[in-house]
């Protein structure tokens, strides 16, 4: 068994939440037919170019929903597996080296990789070998830097959990790619960004000067609404801005669907956000 993974970041600072990461698992057996799938519907759609979060507009906001709907049908069924991990300004890190302020983009994204998919949880029996096939967006760092970040990566496989769950990483299944290439991490991206637009209350905006919204923006929130409810059906009362609970710890790997806050073990209360420090469950 190959499980193949898309990995991306979007915005690493907001009014009230950053450091927003995006995940998304197909089981090697299914990659083919998930590929075809949102291709065909893009297709029919006639959207030639690569589908984004920052292109959705009023005229194009039935096609981004049709797209999405695509997306989590198969998500529903359990063929895609999708995370999303964020942090919360409230929550300020302390104690942090030089260094580790210096490279917290790769901490968080090694954080999110090893465990916002239960990974340690998805070979329950150990007869086989799992491997991994993965694909970053581009890395926004140093060649030096993304290629220290791989090795880390590739690592994981010999700590305890991945070891107990006999996964394996190749270096050469480490992978930075492009995202028009691929058509998952492009479906992947507007659902992160739908996220950062929400939580971080950008619906609300009005442009200076302006007495109502924008339309790009009304046509995203649009975009939003139909993924949440979405959501919805598969877990009702969903809240976006919380981690995502679970009744036994194998749901971590078992939930189709999932958000996760991360919240720093050693931090501070910043208080300019005390005000906005409960999440909402947002319709």
């Amino acid at each position: 068994m190959q499980y193949i993974i898309y990995m991306d970041e979007s915005n690493d600072e907001g009014p009230s939440f950053g450091n927003f990461y995006g995940g998304a698992l197909v089981r090697s057996q299914d990659y083919q037919r998930v590929t075809e799938i949102l291709e065909k519907k893009k297709l029919e759609l006639n959207i030639n170019g690569e589908i984004k979060w920052q292109r959705v507009t009023l005229p194009y906001v039935d096609k981004y929903i049709a797209m999405m709907d695509t997306l989590f049908d198969l998500i529903k069924e359990d063929i895609v597996k999708i995370r999303i991990m964020f942090t919360q300004n409230l929550h300020e890190p302390i104690n942090l080296s030089v260094e580790q302020r210096a490279k917290e983009y790769q901490m968080l994204y090694y954080q999110f990789f090893k465990h916002a998919f239960g990974l340690r949880y998805s070979n329950p029996t150990g007869r086989d070998d799992l491997s991994l096939r993965i694909y970053f967006d581009e890395l926004p760092v140093s060649p030096k830097d993304a290629s220290e970040f791989k090795d880390y990566i590739e690592k994981i496989q010999s700590t305890k959990e991945f070891v107990e769950a006999k996964i394996k990483i190749k270096k050469e299944d480490i992978t930075e790619v492009k995202s028009h290439n691929h058509v998952l991490l492009q479906f992947m991206d507007v659902v992160l960004g739908s996220m950062y637009f929400r939580l971080n209350n950008l619906h609300k905006i009005i442009p200076e000067g302006e007495k109502r919204r924008g339309k790009r923006t009304v046509a995203k929130e649009k975009v939003y609404k139909h993924i949440n409810n979405r959501i919805r059906e598969i877990y009702p009362n969903f809240n976006i801005g919380v981690s995502t609970g679970y009744t036994d710890i194998q749901d971590r790997w078992n939930h189709p669907y999932r958000h996760w806050l991360f919240i720093p073990s050693e931090h501070r209360i910043s208080p300019e956000y005390v005000k906005r420090k409960s999440p909402v469950s947002p319709t």
